[in-house]
C-alpha cells in the first residue's frame, strides 16, 4: 500500500494553491459512540468550505475517503485546494476503526459503504462526487455498485475492482505497532526507533505513527486504531464482493493509477470497464500514493473530471 510519464494531465494554475479556504467545521464522535441498531455508525469528519460558497454552484459536493491506516487528516491540504477550485463543500471522513470514528469488530466494504451512505443521507448531500484512495476507493466503488442514489460521479485512486490477497507488509505493520504498545513507550522517537528494525522507509513509518497518541492518564503511547480488528479483517479487505453480471455503475467514473504501483495495473482495466462502463482511466508516474507524489497533476485531473465531464 505504501510503495512508491504523466500520461494524462491538464492545465493547472499554481496561483490557485495560495488561496486557501477555511475549515468551518471539524466534528468528532467519541470512539464509544453507540452504533445504531443496524450497525451503522456516525463518522468523524471535517468540512471545508470555499472562500465564498455559492449555493447555486453546479458542482457536486466532494466526499473524500482515506486508505487503510489513514485518516481524514491525510487529505487536509488537498481538500482545501479542491474546495477552492471547485467552489464546493468538501468533506473528509474517518472511516470506521480509523481516525476519530468509532470502533466496531465488523470491518468490510459493505458496512463501510453503509456508514458513508448514512452520512450522505444525514447531511442531505443529494448530489455528490465520492473520491477514495486504496481501501477508501474500494468503499467508494461499493457505494456506487450498490446504487447509492446521491453519487453523481466516482473517483477511485489506485484501487481495483478485483479480489486480491493483502500483502504481508500489512501484517508486518500491525505486528510492529503491537510491539510498540507492548514496549510501553513514553516518547514517539522511541516508537520510531522500534519501527526502524522492521520498516526502513521513513515515509511509511511517519504515516503509521500519525495513529500514535499519548494516553493522558498513563503517559504511554497507544495506537488509536484497533489493531486486532484490522488484523482480523485482512481477508475481507482483499475481497471485492461484487460481480459485473449483477452490479454496474453507469454514471461517470474516473480511475487514477500510479504507474509505479501494482494496485491498479493495466491488466485489470478491462474488468474496471465491465463494472464501470462509463469510466476513464488516467495514469500518473507515481507509486501508490499518487495524490501525495503528484499533487498538482492529480488535482488538475480530478478538477477537470468533476467540472467538465
Amino acid at each position: 500500500m505504501f510503495r512508491s510519464k504523466a500520461l494524462f494531465c491538464s492545465s493547472f494554475n499554481l496561483s490557485s494553491l495560495n488561496k486557501q479556504p477555511s475549515i468551518i467545521l471539524n466534528r468528532k464522535y467519541s470512539k464509544h459512540t453507540h452504533p445504531s441498531s443496524s450497525g451503522i455508525i456516525k463518522l468523524s469528519y471535517t468540512l471545508y468550505d470555499p472562500p465564498e460558497f455559492d449555493e447555486t454552484n453546479k458542482n457536486p459536493y466532494l466526499i473524500i475517503l482515506h486508505g487503510l491506516f489513514g485518516s481524514k487528516q491525510n487529505w487536509k491540504s488537498l481538500a482545501k485546494t479542491f474546495a477552492h477550485r471547485l467552489n464546493t463543500r468538501v468533506f473528509t471522513l474517518d472511516l470506521r476503526n480509523h481516525g476519530d470514528s468509532p470502533h466496531l469488530p465488523v470491518h468490510n466494504y459493505e458496512v463501510m459503504s453503509d456508514d458513508v451512505a448514512a452520512f450522505i443521507e444525514e447531511h442531505k448531500l443529494y448530489k455528490t462526487a465520492v473520491m477514495g484512495h486504496s481501501m477508501g476507493g474500494r468503499v467508494a466503488m461499493a457505494m456506487a455498485l450498490r446504487q447509492v442514489p446521491q453519487i453523481e460521479k466516482l473517483i477511485v485512486v489506485d484501487a481495483a475492482s478485483v479480489n486480491s490477497r493483502m500483502s504481508s507488509e500489512f501484517f508486518t505493520y500491525i505486528d510492529v505497532m503491537k510491539k510498540i504498545e507492548q514496549a510501553g513507550v513514553v516518547k514517539q522517537s522511541k516508537a520510531d526507533e522500534i519501527m526502524k528494525d522492521y520498516i526502513s522507509d521513513v515515509s511509511i513509518r511517519h504515516f503509521l505513527l500519525t495513529n500514535l497518541k499519548k494516553d493522558p492518564e498513563t503517559g504511554l503511547y497507544k495506537f488509536r486504531i484497533p489493531l486486532n480488528v484490522l488484523s482480523d479483517s485482512m481477508e475481507e479487505l482483499g475481497r471485492f464482493p461484487f460481480d459485473a453480471a449483477h452490479h454496474t455503475f453507469h454514471k461517470k467514473a474516473l480511475f487514477i493509477a500510479g504507474t509505479r504501483s501494482n494496485y491498479l495495473p493495466p491488466k485489470v482495466y478491462p474488468t474496471i470497464r465491465t463494472f464501470f462502463p462509463n469510466s476513464i482511466i488516467a495514469e500518473l508516474d507515481a507509486g501508490h500514493w499518487v495524490h501525495a507524489e503528484k499533487p498538482l497533476e492529480f488535482t488538475a485531473i480530478v478538477t477537470d473530471f468533476i467540472v467538465k465531464s
